[in-house]
């Protein structure tokens, strides 16, 4: 049969083109005889719209089904892979739910005894649109008023279809006002399955990583105070990873919710000037260059944490502007009169000893106490018994996730040991340097002491300071590497050159350079 002339070249077009075909002018084209009668509109939505397709459709059909001839309208439209289940009841369609998702629902509405029955059978949508949040329902009838389809739609379904002639067309249509909607479901799950994905990424990322006693007791610290919404804290080191630490409250915090940003200062790279601009924001005019009002940090993290990195280094009169923040959750921009308020959880952090700071008088006291609801220690990594060695592979696989071209490396025994003598005082984040540039370093597949780079670090540093016994220890400990190097990693054959015994070798080997592995004893 032939179609309309003008049609015939929309047929012919790139369907990627005929997608901006509006709902409205495929329901100017039903209305033409030679389109009603034609499977044109059906193979046009079908390639039309075969990528936003449901997978999953239940058709709610009575005990003597009614639904066939729809059913068999919506396969000829939709892919061959489509899955369609029929159900008499509707918990069989919400079982179903319960365990795979569905697409969409299909269900007949049995014709009302009279007038006053006529909405009395819409219970089950209502039922249904309660446990499919998202997929949409059609209800399908034998006939339709415009009172009907209104209780339809506010009962839950997303659209109304009425059985008999043009049925072909008419489903394509409907078909066709549903496939922005199956786009958009679509689109939103995989952003869900992105946002996952990108959430399990940035807790990977920043996971505490350790298995000692003392990191189970800092997580365990971290567990405890997250819940509980007052200011944090955290002391340690450079190097230790309180910023870490102030993640893991947040993340902590949050419990899987996607409400509340953190946001981090690190106050020691501003002056107060600087500072205040930074941390509450200003109005426009408030100086030279404020062409426009901007929010400050305190603002951007309401409802969330704000991270001040090395709080120590704030000078006295604006430690008393922090501490009314802290202190009532109250603010104004610069050059700004109205008060502001700010829910934001703050959380500190400083490799200072503020307490000695306190004496000298350059902190105050009250903000340690408002700042200090619970304070968290970060152990320094030489501290952190067994850490160093877990440590190192974490920081290698991932350097070879992120560069695959360093993928398939590992760390030798010997350069374990290396590491675990060294006193690392950068803590973890130079361990974690120190591993990445020894992968780069490495020209082959294991990872050396010579490629740490430590070796002449160690001895140069206990060459001309320290101790007498600091340096008669630096000196014994080449003695004894030069001695295991000759002799080819053989403790008894190392021992007979230096004149030891070997007892006396093991004993100053596991004292100066840690306990051997097994096949490091070489007997004799």
């Amino acid at each position: 049969m032939r179609t309309h002339a003008t049609t015939r070249p929309l047929l012919r077009a790139n369907f990627k083109r005929a997608r901006l075909l509006t709902c409205r002018t495929i329901d100017a084209h039903c209305d033409r005889p030679d389109w009603r009668k034609s499977s044109y509109l059906v193979k046009f939505v079908r390639c039309c719209y075969a990528v936003t397709m449901p997978r999953c459709v239940f058709v709610l059909d009575s005990v003597t089904p009614r639904l066939t001839a729809l059913t068999q309208c919506l396969c000829a439209i939709m892919p061959r892979d489509t899955d369609f289940r029929p159900a008499t009841q509707v918990q069989h369609v919400l079982d179903a739910a319960a365990r795979h998702p569905v697409h969409l629902v299909v269900a007949y509405l049995e014709p009302a005894a009279g007038p006053a029955d006529s909405h009395a059978g819409l219970d089950f949508v209502r039922r249904m649109r309660e446990a499919l949040a998202i997929a949409p329902i059609v209800v399908a009838a034998e006939e339709g008023t415009v009172e009907l389809v209104a209780a339809s739609i506010a009962a839950g379904a997303t659209d109304f279809l009425v059985l008999g002639e043009q049925l072909e067309a008419r489903t394509a249509t409907l078909v066709g006002k549903l496939s922005s909607l199956f786009a958009a479901i679509d689109t939103n799950r995989r952003l869900d399955q992105q946002n996952e994905l990108l959430r399990r990424k940035l807790q990977a990322r920043f996971r505490i990583v350790g298995e000692s006693p003392e990191i189970a007791a800092l997580v365990g610290k971290i567990d405890r105070v997250a819940k509980i919404p007052r200011p944090v804290l955290i002391t340690g080191e450079r190097g230790t990873g309180k910023e870490l630490v102030a993640r893991a409250i947040h993340t902590a915090a949050l419990n899987g919710a996607d409400t509340g940003n953190m946001v981090t200062v690190n106050c020691a790279a501003f002056s107060d000037t600087l500072l205040e601009n930074e941390l509450f924001g200003h109005e426009k005019g408030a100086f030279t260059g404020a062409e426009a009002a901007a929010a400050g940090k305190f603002e951007l993290a309401d409802g969330g944490t704000l991270f001040l990195d090395e709080i120590a280094h704030m000078s006295l009169a604006f430690q008393q502007q922090i501490l009314r923040v802290v202190e009532y959750g109250t603010f104004s921009r610069v050059g700004g009169s109205r008060e502001l308020c700010t829910r934001a959880r703050i959380i500190s952090a400083t490799n200072a000893d503020l307490k000695v700071r306190i004496r000298e008088g350059k902190f105050l006291p009250d903000l340690l106490d408002r700042l200090a609801f619970e304070v968290i220690e970060v152990p320094p990594l030489r501290q952190r018994s067994g850490d160093i060695g877990v440590l190192a592979h974490h920081f290698l696989d991932a350097f070879a996730r992120d560069i695959p071209a360093f993928s398939g490396k590992r760390l030798s025994a010997s350069a374990l040991q290396t590491l675990e003598r060294y006193s690392f005082p950068g803590n973890v984040r130079e361990l974690k340097n120190l591993i990445e540039r020894a992968a780069f370093r490495d020209t082959t597949q294991e990872i050396t002491p010579q490629d740490l780079g430590l070796l002449a670090e160690e001895e140069d540093a206990g060459g001309g300071a320290g101790s007498f016994q600091d340096r008669l220890d630096t000196h014994a400990r080449r003695m004894l590497r030069e001695a295991l190097g000759a002799s080819g990693d053989n403790q008894a054959a190392a021992a007979r050159r230096l004149g030891l015994s070997y007892h006396q070798f093991r004993y100053y080997h596991a004292k100066l350079l840690g306990p051997s592995s097994p096949r490091d004893t070489g007997g004799g």
